[in-house]
């Protein structure tokens, strides 16, 4: 399928495509309508050169907020998940399939609204060249969203989670965002599968580069 461009980030990219030339040029980014309510654009952090990339779905209301990846409630989830299945934070690049915090308003408060397909594809651009730019040995894709953009549609996150599967040079392994903890029923039940991917992830990585 052929990217329109003036629905998509594309247009937006930077002749050179170095993380700091990429995030600074995403800040002006208009490839889809999220940008006119979102705070501003939250792209990714970590090293250049990262053994492992995570990605969300999107930025939450504190990380439209603050303009950082994964700081609220979920980062604190993520950040517990990543030390005891012993992956180094030094060698983690996080972030997030959209760029822009959708949401609705209730009263004073921004519930999170799922990004539609074409705000997916709109956005895609941007994870490519971090894809690009990062080089991981590892992708972590967190969540259906995530899952759509890097795996395709018909992935599911439910049946294939924890599996590792080629993706272009890296090793994708799927497993449910950090935030799906929080709303679980049973959240150390929920917690204890999403830590489970996470090990497999790290076992995988010896495999990777």
């Amino acid at each position: 399928m052929t990217t329109n461009v003036n629905n998509s980030a594309a247009r937006f990219l930077p002749e050179s495509h170095d993380l700091g030339s990429l995030r600074s040029a995403a800040a002006g980014c208009e490839g889809c309508d999220l940008f006119r309510n979102a705070t501003q654009t939250v792209f990714g952090e970590g090293p250049g050169r990262a053994r492992y990339m995570l990605v969300g779905e999107q930025p939450g209301d504190q990380e439209d907020r603050q303009g950082h990846p994964f700081v609220g409630p979920a980062g604190r989830i993520l950040d517990r998940g990543l030390d005891e299945a012993g992956i180094d934070r030094d060698e983690v690049y996080v972030t997030n399939a959209v760029k822009h915090f959708s949401f609705t308003e209730r009263g004073k408060r921004r519930i999170h609204q799922k990004p539609t397909a074409a705000e997916i594809e709109a956005c895609r651009p941007w994870l490519d060249a971090e894809l690009a730019a990062v080089r991981p040995g590892v992708v972590v894709v967190m969540g259906a969203t995530a899952a759509r953009s890097l795996l395709g549609r018909t992935f599911r996150v439910t049946r294939q989670r924890g599996e590792p599967v080629p993706m272009g040079d890296a090793l994708a392994v799927a497993t449910i965002h950090p935030s799906a903890v929080l709303r679980a029923p049973d959240r150390d039940a929920a917690y204890a599968g999403f830590l489970a991917d996470l090990r497999v992830a790290a076992g995988t990585a010896g495999h990777t580069r």
